[in-house]
């Protein structure tokens, strides 16, 4: 399974193939041009609870990432709907947040590739 990481605010190009959204709130000060999202998958982003109790913190990261599995096991339909995409073509997952490496594009990745991989 293969998926690429891309915030927003990074120009789209060629290599990015489908473009999917991850983020529950439109990234600000992005037009729907200027993103070249091809779906916007808002369901599958964590809750507003479990995004503001985070606020990117990367103390929090490990729970992060298992609250957020937790509210991805809830939505199986979502998730499979995700997993299809990427096994059909490639994919990028667009998300707002300013850092790289926390985010919940990066442990929906995580969560994809450990789900769909045996691992």
């Amino acid at each position: 399974m293969s998926i690429q990481l891309k915030r927003a605010y990074v120009a789209a190009s060629a290599d990015d193939g489908y473009r999917v959204l991850v983020d529950r709130l439109w990234p600000r000060g992005i037009s729907k041009e200027q993103a070249k999202v091809d779906l916007w998958l808002k369901e599958i982003a964590p809750s507003n609870d479990l995004r503001k109790w985070f606020e990117h913190d990367p103390a929090k990261w490990g729970e992060f990432k298992k609250r957020y599995g937790q509210e991805l096991d809830s939505h199986p339909d979502l998730v499979k709907q995700l997993a299809d995409l990427v096994k059909a073509r490639k994919v990028t997952l667009v998300y707002g947040a300013k850092n790289e490496e926390f985010n919940q594009a990066v442990a929906l990745k995580e969560y994809l590739n450990s789900a769909y991989s045996g691992g």
